[in-house]
């Protein structure tokens, strides 16, 4: 994926660009929706994880200067996977560990088309659960 679009700077730079606006505008949507909630609760908890960390991925301020923002949106996910697979490997196998991850993944990925439908075609799309 990266290396198709690594030879166009100037388009890898606005998949980069649209990340962040999506992000943005997905991470605004899910402050709404939990106003007020304290972390309590672990689903709470875990949607706070999930939004700092998501927030991290459009900060490029703890990034080398050189490493452009698309090259830091195609290696991330990379290193999210690594520790998810490091956590895993550290639960019971009757928890089945693989298809939560899986799981997780596949809604991370629908959430991620939802945004940018939403986004860009003004549609709508229900509550979020990011855990």
């Amino acid at each position: 994926m990266c290396g198709d679009i690594e030879t166009d700077e100037s388009l890898a730079e606005e998949f980069y660009a649209r990340f962040v606006e999506h992000t943005r505008f997905f991470l605004a949507e899910l402050e709404a929706e939990n106003v007020g909630e304290e972390v309590v609760d672990l689903h709470v908890h875990l949607d706070s994880l999930f939004r700092k960390t998501l927030t991290a991925t459009t900060r490029s301020d703890s990034a080398p200067l050189e490493v452009s923002g698309y090259e830091r949106l195609c290696m991330e996910p990379l290193v999210y996977a690594r520790l998810a697979g490091f956590m895993a490997a550290h639960q019971p196998l009757e928890d089945d560990p693989l298809r939560r991850l899986i799981e997780a993944l596949m809604t991370g990925y629908a959430e991620g088309e939802a945004v940018t439908s939403e986004h860009e075609y003004g549609g709508s799309h229900g509550h979020h659960h990011t855990h």
